[in-house]
């Protein structure tokens, strides 16, 4: 176990890039995807590192990649999960504006369990929640009373929703019972390390590793910081870059890795290269 901060020169940079970068994602074929906010594009970067924009949105922020390889993004301006097909063609929106009578904000971001059923945060202070889209067209809310969920990861089971509650500086876990209903209450699975400023301790992004550490993307600590299967703080990684927004594992050496130094830019693309002992 390694407790502080890191050399950042296992971190390679893929690109720069004018805007600040979320939505990371990996597509079974090897090509990397990530979102542009402000710029309102989804851009694409082959394995031969050829950037194009993919697909454009409103404000796209969180994107995944199910299995069919179509992909679901939050886009922040519309109020929408959003779904495209592996071309960058906009196939629908799978939910937009409201659920279950209640008003969606700001979705930030989403995570997809095994059979597709679908998780997403609305990020706002104090009452935001997390909403359930079933592969059944079933709807739930899960939690309506969080400070600002942002990033989402399912436990290997898929019984646990770790989210990272970025107002409170912390990772909130949520039991489930089964996919769209809560066991019991969500409680504190980590809290984290702190900016000596005060300011700025945004967890963002989350990402499960192969042993079940859970790698958080933490805005405003120029910092990845990497908790146990118990909550454990293992590693703090400089990533040189501010605004850590997200991360995603492209296989299970290597972490892709967005964010920027300012919003709306400029942004940047990393991969971090793990060594064994981070396993």
């Amino acid at each position: 176990m390694n407790i502080g901060s890191q050399s950042y020169n296992r971190i390679q940079k893929i690109a720069d890039i004018p805007f600040y970068t979320e939505g990371p994602a990996v597509d079974s074929k090897g090509n990397l995807y990530c979102t542009t906010l402000s710029g309102q594009s989804i851009l694409k970067v082959t394995p031969s590192g050829k950037i194009v924009e993919w697909a454009r949105s409103k404000w796209p922020n969180g994107q995944i990649i199910l299995q069919n390889d179509d992909h679901l993004i939050c886009d922040v301006k519309l109020s929408a999960v959003r779904r495209f097909d592996s071309e960058g063609r906009f196939i629908r929106n799978e939910i937009e504006g409201s659920c279950l009578g209640e008003k969606i904000f700001t979705p930030n971001d989403l995570v997809a369990d095994a059979n597709g059923n679908i998780y997403f945060t609305d990020s706002i202070k104090h009452n935001g929640k997390i909403f359930f889209i079933g592969n059944d067209g079933r709807r739930s809310i899960l939690v309506t009373d969080l400070s600002y969920p942002n990033g989402l990861i399912l436990s290997r089971d898929q019984h646990r929703l770790f989210v990272a509650e970025s107002s409170q500086n912390r990772i909130t876990v949520i039991e489930l019972e089964n996919p769209g209903k809560v066991k019991g209450t969500h409680h504190v699975f980590a809290d984290l390390p702190q900016n000596k400023l005060g300011k700025y301790n945004l967890p963002d992004g989350l990402a499960l590793d192969n042993h079940d550490n859970i790698w958080v993307a933490h805005y405003g600590m120029q910092a990845v910081q990497v908790l146990s299967p118990d909550g454990d703080l293992l590693h703090s990684i400089d990533t040189g870059v501010p605004l850590t927004s997200n991360l995603t594992f492209i296989n299970d050496k290597t972490l892709f890795i967005t964010g920027g130094f300012g919003e709306p830019g400029p942004g940047v693309l990393l991969k971090y290269l793990l060594q064994d002992c981070e396993n």
